[in-house]
C-alpha cells in the first residue's frame, strides 16, 4: 500500500518514511498517539457504539479543546514547539478548518509515528501528512517521556 499512501499523502513522496505495522481497523491515530492498539478513540454521542472509546468526563465534541482534554488525562499538557526535546514525548494534533482530523506522536529519535486511518502505521516527517485530508498541525501537546520523571523543556 506504500504507493497508495503517497497518492493520499503527497508530502510522503519527498521524504523518507517507513511502514512500521500492517493495516488494521482495531485502533486509529488518536489511540495510537497515546500508545493504545486495542480500541478506536473518537468522540461520538452514540453511547451504544461499543467500537468507539472516549475518556469519561470529556466533552463529546470534535474540537481541539475536547481532544486536548482527552490527552490531558494521559498526562499531556500544552506545548509550544514540535521540535524534539530529549525526555519529552509530544503529540501533534492536526486539524482542517479548526476540526481535529489526526494525531501523530513524536518518537525518541525525533521523527513522528502515525496510524493512517485503517491503513498502516508509519514513521514519517511531521509535515509530510499535511494537506487536503488532514489539514495542518494545529496543536502540540507534551508530557515527560515514559521512564522520565521530569520534563526538560
Amino acid at each position: 500500500m506504500v504507493e497508495g499512501l503517497e497518492a493520499i499523502f503527497p508530502g510522503l513522496r519527498d521524504t523518507v518514511f517507513h511502514v512500521t505495522s500492517p493495516a488494521t481497523g482495531d485502533y486509529n491515530c488518536i489511540a495510537w498517539a497515546v500508545g493504545e492498539t486495542t480500541r478506536w478513540w473518537w468522540p461520538d454521542a452514540d453511547t451504544d457504539n461499543d467500537a468507539l472509546y472516549w475518556p469519561a468526563g470529556v466533552e463529546l465534541e470534535t474540537t481541539l479543546a475536547a481532544f486536548a482534554t482527552a490527552f490531558s488525562g494521559r498526562g499531556y499538557s500544552s506545548g509550544t514547539s514540535e521540535a524534539f526535546e530529549p525526555g519529552v514525548e509530544k503529540i501533534a494534533l492536526f486539524a482542517k478548518d479548526g476540526i481535529p482530523t489526526h494525531a501523530a506522536r513524536q518518537l525518541p529519535n525525533g521523527r513522528w509515528t502515525s496510524k493512517l486511518g485503517r491503513a498502516e502505521d508509519v514513521e514519517h516527517d511531521l509535515h509530510a501528512l499535511s494537506g487536503e485530508l488532514y489539514g495542518t498541525v494545529a496543536m502540540v501537546l507534551k508530557r515527560a517521556a515514559p521512564g522520565n520523571s521530569t520534563e526538560t523543556g
